[in-house]
């Protein structure tokens, strides 16, 4: 590894609906790949979750503790990837009461009553109306300073743009993205640079350099950097390089969340 001091903040176990590994054999892969710490944010798409299922979570909350004692050699933190938190407030809210997670990521992976961006048939939709309202609630999730980072800001752009070669001018949407920066600023919270991206076909980060330029350029003070992996072998990947990334935005520091604060590692 080019650097001493990796640490991915977005993994996912078999605890999530897509994951292939134990939280133990996520442990055994950061060791084998190079790093010295790991986040395991198993989904909770909220609108998806009933209060019963509370249970799943305790599953996955008891075995990221069995891990954390068991490879003591890293840094283990309890994380959770909370989407469309805001389309079932009060349970979300619940959800966070109930649990001493060290790491919320915030996200947004459908509108409301809609499906994933994954599965849209965007010939369906005027694309920069779906996106506007993509990006009012990514805002809404900001403004409301019950999660820690604001996970892949631009999602959508992995089916719109990579997959479905739809041209997209970005600029449209420079002035909300520039108030969810002002809303995670002001908060004191975190932007997330997910590196994904670069393993697939857009091979681009979410959201891309130039918005990480922004954000620091705005006064953003907090980055976390994320491979979204949903495999032991693959966590870590490409972590190197979104540190690149932050080192040319201005960046000496990555961000990583330890009992929701947020602490500063050098870039080294």
């Amino acid at each position: 590894m080019k650097y001493k001091s990796i640490i991915d903040t977005h993994t996912h176990s078999v605890n999530s609906f897509d994951g292939h590994h134990t939280c133990h054999e996520l442990c055994k892969g950061i060791i084998e790949n190079g790093g010295i710490g790991i986040a395991i944010t198993d989904h909770c798409d909220i609108d998806g979750l009933k209060r019963e299922s509370f249970e799943s979570f305790e599953k996955q909350y008891n075995e990221v503790e069995e891990a954390k004692k068991d490879f003591d050699s890293i840094k283990v933190y309890k994380g959770i990837e909370l989407g469309q938190p805001l389309y079932e407030k009060e349970l979300s809210e619940e959800l966070l009461e109930k649990f001493n997670f060290d790491f919320v990521l915030g996200s947004v992976h459908n509108l409301k009553n809609m499906e994933d961006f994954y599965f849209l048939d965007y010939s369906q939709y005027d694309i920069y109306q779906l996106l506007r309202r993509y990006f009012e609630a990514v805002l809404d999730v900001a403004k409301w300073n019950k999660t820690d980072s604001i996970a892949h800001l631009t999602y959508p752009l992995r089916y719109i743009v990579a997959r479905e070669k739809i041209n997209v001018d970005m600029s449209r949407f420079d002035d909300i993205i520039e108030e969810i920066f002002e809303a995670i600023i002001s908060n004191e919270k975190a932007l997330e640079l997910n590196v994904s991206g670069l393993s697939m076909e857009m091979n681009d980060t979410l959201p891309s350099p130039e918005y990480i330029k922004r954000f620091h350029d705005m006064g953003g003070k907090y980055v976390t950097v994320g491979s979204d992996s949903h495999y032991c072998e693959k966590v870590c990947n490409n972590i190197d390089k979104g540190y690149d990334i932050l080192k040319s935005c201005g960046y000496d520091y990555f961000t990583v969340f330890e009992n929701r604060q947020p602490k500063l590692i050098k870039i080294d």
